[in-house]
């Protein structure tokens, strides 16, 4: 993990590696970083259209950062992010261990940072060595930011836990490893979490849940998730569900596709960024009450694997005709969500790796979204899906979309036509929600087969960051 402190501008280490991020009409004020000459220098390598300038002397390095400006604050604000990334990567390939960002504008200096730190992520658990160089980031401003500091190391290291989780192989992480895992994160950061084993979730008659893992060979777990402070500004739980599934292989309807299951192990990543969003919201001891649901399994192709033509009951009572054991994630989350009711919720949030057609309609660059929410709760989640740029679009859930997903045999079938698959797959989870809620299909962006911007190859912790900030700002409402 990048370890992340305050530092005082004028305690700064000119011989170790600063970033001094620019703004204008301010390189005069910064004698102590800068001599009248090299002042000089970098106004007019700006005029030339250069956006970032490096001073290497025997008694200093300094990479200063032109002014950045965008359409929006937002925008803005992301490309510094961007910007941040592309520094880290120079940082490490120089093998640099330590460096100061400095600038006097903190919202400029924060995201700058978070860029870095997020892109400075590698998972090297089963590597001999492949560390980043890059170990200590010092941010450096006119004002005392210490708790905004603790707090961003916080929500960074809430990032790089789900990406772990995303990244770790089926053969570690089963259902019941990522119970322990979520226990073990619990006990840290100081959340309470309770493991129900598979006789518990048949006694519950989550028949999604049971159906979904009758052809792995390890059992299914279903973890509850709880942060209760003393303090919460709300008595109604917010409840947020991640999918669980540890591994896809689309059971007996194979994947067909060449590559298509390379990267499966992702299919947990709702789960992933559930974890990771109670780790930050429960260290940081955010006011607000919140539950989470995991429902975990593997999806494996065994001979008692569900088939096509099955008709399964799930734990609300509703029958299930399985036309495609592919679209096993709307199964397990319609049990948790049905679960969900007996806390009689403010609001009902589930992340999940749902369907291709959310990939295929708005790329990585943005996450569909759809629910039963009221108009405020979806602005401010938009809101917040700009601000750390874990953009949002809505789809609709109009009651046509009910004749995709009505069974001949039974209440529902598991899927519709190959038209609107994201829709269809939200519209059947509205079959077991009874309150407030919201469904994010993120299956675009929670993993990268290759680096992008701050993103590294692997798990994102795509939800992470929007959860976090979305619940923060629920309290300062």
């Amino acid at each position: 993990m990048t370890s992340i402190q305050f530092l005082n501008p004028h305690k700064v280490d000119l011989s170790k590696v600063v970033v001094y991020i620019s703004t204008e009409g301010e390189l005069e004020e910064n004698t102590f970083f800068f001599n009248p000459e090299e002042i000089i220098f970098i106004k007019k390598q700006f005029k030339l259209g250069v956006t970032i300038v490096e001073l290497s002397t025997t008694e200093k390095t300094i990479i200063i950062i032109a002014r950045i400006e965008s359409t929006t604050p937002h925008d803005t604000l992301e490309k510094y992010r961007r910007c941040g990334a592309s520094i880290c990567a120079r940082l490490n390939l120089l093998k640099k261990k330590e460096v100061t960002i400095y600038s006097t504008v903190v919202n400029v200096l924060m995201a700058f940072s978070e860029g870095l730190i997020l892109s400075n992520y590698k998972f090297s658990k089963y590597k001999a060595s492949n560390e980043n160089s890059l170990l200590q980031v010092s941010l450096s401003t006119e004002n005392n930011i210490t708790n905004e500091i603790n707090e961003l190391s916080i929500l960074m290291d809430a990032v790089a836990k789900t990406r772990d989780l995303v990244n770790e192989p089926v053969l570690y992480l089963t259902a019941e490893q990522l119970s322990e895992e979520i226990t073990k994160l619990g006990n840290e950061a100081g959340f309470k979490t309770e493991v129900f084993n598979k006789s518990k979730i048949q006694s519950l008659k989550m028949g999604g849940l049971i159906a979904v893992n009758t052809g792995s060979p390890n059992p299914p777990t279903f973890t509850i998730l709880e942060y209760k402070p003393a303090d919460a500004i709300n008595k109604k739980p917010i409840i947020l569900v991640g999918k669980g599934v540890v591994y896809d292989t689309g059971g007996l309807s194979l994947k067909p596709t060449e590559h298509s299951m390379d990267m499966m192990k992702c299919d947990m990543a709702g789960a992933g960024a559930v974890v990771g969003a109670f780790y930050a919201v429960a260290k940081n001891k955010l006011p607000i009450y919140i539950i989470g649901l995991i429902p975990a399994t593997e999806n494996r192709p065994d001979g008692n694997a569900i088939t096509p033509g099955d008709i399964i009951t799930m734990h609300n009572g509703k029958t299930v005709e399985i036309l495609n054991t592919d679209a096993e994630g709307r199964l397990i989350l319609a049990d948790a969500l049905s679960y969900a009711k007996k806390y009689d919720p403010e609001l009902v949030i589930d992340l999940a790796t749902l369907t291709g057609s959310a990939v295929r309609a708005v790329g990585k660059e943005a996450i569909v979204y759809m629910g039963t929410a009221d108009i405020n709760t979806k602005v401010a989640l938009e809101k917040t899906g700009m601000e750390v740029f874990e953009r949002l679009v809505e789809f609709p859930l109009w009651d046509d979309y009910d004749e995709h997903i009505q069974s001949d045999i039974a209440d529902l079938k598991n899927i519709g036509s190959s038209d609107a698959g994201a829709i269809t797959a939200g519209k059947f989870l509205q079959h077991f929600t009874t309150y407030p809620w919201l469904h994010l299909d993120i299956a675009a962006g929670a993993f990268m087969t290759s680096p992008f911007h701050y993103w590294p190859k692997g798990g994102t912790g795509l939800g992470v960051r929007l959860l976090y900030n979305f619940l923060k700002n629920k309290i300062n409402m």
